[in-house]
């Protein structure tokens, strides 16, 4: 065998010098040239610390011979025994820490040229060391306003009444994509683009059987108020059995649901004449297939219904009505009966004559709209916006070639919306139409490209992105990317460049604005939003701070989306600190204070009193991974004893823990102010209970 392996190795070498010019003669002690070779990797800094809540950078080097390939590619991995996070770290070797974190993390390089070949590095991860934190300040002498308990809402998303309860939720919605073709009569709905068009039965999927009459049971059942949304859309289900895109008539499309034939109206590349690589939609289709056309009158009739049911809206029925969801998205979501994009005069007009009809079938009802959800929408309507993309050269933004804008005034969709509602309810002397201004805010940051929003905690460089995003709602500093300014021509900052400058959102002195500007009185409403890490404490303290925002800006009415079920008691806590804090429902005060932090990035702090009792309530949420230890002023307070203290953190997750009393320091000669100072643990929420004498 050995002699044979010595004539094949012969061989192969002749052959090698047959096909080289320049071998040499004789073929004796010829030496085949070996390629590239890697034979080791090595990660610096080799035993490095990092600081939870900060970048690391690391560099590989990789040793070998000839002409070898110097890349490698990145991973992390935690002790064998740690369930967590272990956080993240990029193609160019910058790592991002975890929180909650192990002691510590091996990062790996891997040579790209020889997956054999790798070098490790041991991170140890320590917390910040306890830091001293911003001064806060809560005035008990400065009762700006009253705070709406209807700020503490969620969706009715798989509502799961053990997990709403605790939360005292104090309004559930019934509202998303499917309930725009809720047909009440026979119980059924479309599911629309969010899943294959198909009409189901009871699909909204709440209560014993799914139908909006078991919510408000239920909702009654733990005294919560009702918002429902009735179709404005035009079409409602007809069955529970049928599709738009059954693919017997449209076969071959991109995407189907083989146990029904229904598919996902869209044909991929090549078929039907399809250029784009992304799909073409199908078009043309019988919107009768699956629904029948209703005008705002089916509204009134199922509201009268309601009133039989379950009485008025002052007895105990439905409290609100929101005009349907998101018609900003119909052209796209409910593309199979409602194709075209709508205008400023469909959504006006259609909403105020549902209106009517509710309002008619019960006067003590609230009405909510206009419930659209895209930044474009609130200054120009959809056909503008699409028109700007297909024909505003050349810069084919939504802005580019607003011709619906312009036919009204250039008014900005929203302002025109409530000017409409305000001149109706004046020329026809009728009651108010619409109680709340209801805009939907998918606001969070993005983080590497996607939302913060109904998606998990992340690393640390994520859930610093999803708090800093809270001051969406009310910062005038705070911009982000996807909001530059409407930019239309007679703005006083128009400009013609095709990259507008940011505008800072500030949603609810905003929307404040455009009520005092065009129909003084509305209230205003969040029905949608999410800010994601509903799992984790990064969840929570987002939730937390998002329902102190609301408190202490005056919002009305909000509704989180996917609310917390059993499986993230973080998100479902963030609603106790404010609803039920102590187990036996003790909540948030209800008059807000004049509350401030001289950092509201690392610490924010919400006051409020509690008229009950006369109690000054407090949250303060520690944003950073370290524990800050500040002082809080609380002005025009004189104590009646020391401070009750609830905390929740993440060294127990399963619920608030009430902690040692601490001292309230009184008054010094000539002043009026009381001062308490504690240390506020890493990534906490921590209420305060200061009883006033």
């Amino acid at each position: 065998m050995a002699g044979m392996g010595r004539i094949v190795a012969g061989v192969a070498g002749v052959a090698l010098c047959g096909l080289m010019l320049g071998c040499g003669g004789g073929g004796q002690g010829t030496t085949v040239p070996s390629g590239p070779t890697i034979t080791g990797v090595m990660v610096t800094p080799n035993a490095p610390t990092a600081i939870i809540g900060t970048t690391l950078q690391l560099s590989a080097s990789v040793s070998g011979t000839g002409s070898y390939n110097t890349a490698v590619s990145w991973s992390v991995a935690g002790p064998s025994n740690w369930t967590g996070s272990v956080g993240s770290i990029s193609s160019s070797g910058i790592y991002e820490t975890p929180y909650p974190a192990p002691a510590s993390v091996t990062v790996t390089a891997t040579a790209a040229g020889d997956a054999t070949k790798m070098g490790t590095a041991t991170v140890t991860l320590q917390p910040p060391a306890t830091a001293a934190g911003p001064a806060l300040t809560v005035d008990a002498g400065n009762q700006t306003h009253a705070i709406n308990p209807y700020i503490y809402g969620m969706n009715a998303y798989q509502f799961v009444n053990s997990v709403d309860g605790p939360a005292n939720a104090a309004v559930i919605r019934w509202g998303g994509d499917n309930t725009s073709r809720y047909n009440y009569q026979l119980g059924v709905s479309n599911d629309a683009a969010d899943y294959y068009f198909e009409n189901e039965p009871n699909s909204y999927g709440v209560g014993p059987t799914g139908q909006f009459n078991d919510l408000v049971t239920s909702n009654n059942s733990i005294g919560a108020v009702t918002l429902g949304t009735v179709p404005v859309l035009g079409w409602v289900a007809k069955d529970s059995t049928s599709c738009s895109f059954p693919t017997s008539t449209y076969p071959d499309q991109q995407q189907a649901d083989t146990t029904r034939g229904c598919g996902n109206g869209i044909y991929p590349e090549g078929v039907e004449g399809c250029t784009n690589s992304n799909g073409c939609n199908v078009t043309g289709n019988d919107p009768t297939v699956t629904s029948i056309k209703k005008g705002p009158a089916w509204a009134g009739t199922w509201v009268a219904s309601l009133v039989q049911a379950f009485g008025t809206a002052a007895n105990g029925g439905v409290a609100i009505y929101d005009l349907d969801n998101e018609p900003d998205w119909w052209d796209a979501t409910h593309r199979d009966v409602h194709p075209l994009p709508f205008t400023y005069d469909e959504l006006t007009n259609n909403d105020i004559a549902t209106a009517l009809a509710i309002k008619t079938a019960d006067p003590t009802a609230e009405v909510s709209g206009p419930v659209i959800s895209f930044w474009w929408s609130f200054f120009y309507s959809k056909e503008d916006v699409e028109s700007g993309w297909s024909a505003g050269g050349p810069c084919y933004e939504p802005w580019s070639n607003p011709v619906d804008r312009e036919a009204h005034g250039g008014i900005p969709l929203v302002e025109y919306y409530l000017q409409q509602f305000a001149a109706y309810a004046a020329a026809n002397k009728t009651p108010r139409l619409l109680d709340y201004l209801d805009l939907h805010t998918y606001f969070g940051a993005v983080y590497n490209g996607s939302g913060v929003g109904l998606a998990p905690a992340g690393d640390t460089a994520e859930q610093q992105a999803r708090l800093n995003s809270t001051r969406v709602f009310w910062d005038p500093t705070y911009t982000d990317p996807n909001y530059p300014q409407p930019n239309y021509i007679t703005d006083p900052n128009y400009t013609s460049s095709c990259s507008p400058p940011l505008q800072a959102p500030q949603v609810i002195p905003l929307m404040q604005t455009w009520v005092a500007n065009n129909y003084p009185g509305t209230k205003t409403a969040i029905s949608e939003y999410n800010w994601g890490g509903q799992e984790h404490i990064n969840g929570a303290l987002a939730q937390a701070d998002i329902l102190g925002i609301f408190g202490q800006y005056g919002l009305d009415l909000a509704t989180l989306w996917g609310p917390p079920d059993a499986s993230q008691v973080p998100g479902l806590v963030a609603f106790e600190i404010y609803r039920n804090y102590d187990g036996a429902s003790s909540k948030f005060g209800d008059m807000a204070l004049a509350s401030t932090s001289a950092n509201q990035s690392l610490l924010s702090v919400y006051g409020a009193l509690r008229t009950s009792d006369n109690a000054v309530t407090v949250v303060v949420i520690n944003k950073t991974y370290g524990d800050l230890t500040s002082t809080l002023s609380l002005a025009n307070l004189a104590s009646n004893g020391p401070a009750k203290v609830f905390l929740y953190s993440n060294a127990k997750l399963d619920g608030i823990v009430a902690q040692p009393d601490v001292t309230v320091t009184p008054p010094a000669t000539g002043s009026t102010t009381s001062t308490l100072s504690t240390t506020f643990p890493a990534q906490s929420i921590t209420l305060l209970v200061v009883p006033k004498a």
